[in-house]
């Protein structure tokens, strides 16, 4: 299925294929080292690969969950900030092309900038339907389906919560990057054979 690694591998990126959301948390757990600091992008391919519960169900690492609940706005902007100096940051892609340019957008910035400069390693997780030809491709996939379906979830989950649902097409990605290769081994890539997140 994805006959590509080895360009995604030019580009300076770890590769691992994992065939279910079973194999890719075996794989994810690997990085998880006693004593490290955590950072967390935005991610529902990683909540549902079941590696967040396991982050925070760990007491020997600092995670810096920005969505622990209970805490204030500007913890919240706190834990951002540190989970951008953090060891190890995990999150996943909007899309991942084929010659190995990563393509993300962002609300509040934490996790386009962490792709950038910060972290000292990054843990990314792929599902299949995250393939895409061209940066192009990625960024249309990222206003017609990522952002579309983050936005139900989000207004859902702020219903949900007792507050004003603020999110649409117009505030739910003002920032964007594409990343064409980085320092040599320090973004991990599990590209995983099914459809994970939006």
């Amino acid at each position: 299925m994805f006959n590509f690694l080895d360009k995604l591998q030019e580009c300076g990126y770890i590769v691992h294929v994992a065939k279910n959301k079973e194999e890719a948390f075996e794989i994810s757990k690997t990085y998880v080292k006693e004593g490290l600091s955590i950072g967390l992008g935005g991610s529902v391919s990683v909540q549902q690969i079941g590696l967040l519960d396991y982050l925070l169900s760990r007491d020997d690492l600092t995670v810096h969950n920005q969505y622990e609940a209970g805490i204030t706005m500007a913890e919240n902007s706190e834990r951002r900030r540190q989970g951008l100096v953090a060891d190890l940051f995990v999150t996943g892609v909007n899309a991942l092309t084929k010659d190995g340019k990563i393509v993300n957008a962002d609300g509040s910035g934490n996790r386009v900038a962490a792709f950038c400069y910060g972290p000292r390693k990054i843990l990314a997780i792929v599902g299949k339907n995250k393939i895409v030809d061209s940066v192009e491709d990625g960024f249309k996939r990222i206003m017609e389906v990522a952002a579309v379906k983050n936005i139900e979830r989000m207004n859902n989950k702020a219903i949900e919560m007792g507050k004003e649902p603020r999110h649409n097409l117009d505030n739910i990605a003002n920032k964007f990057t594409w990343v064409k290769a980085d320092e040599k081994d320090r973004i991990v890539l599990i590209l995983v054979e099914e459809e994970l997140g939006y």
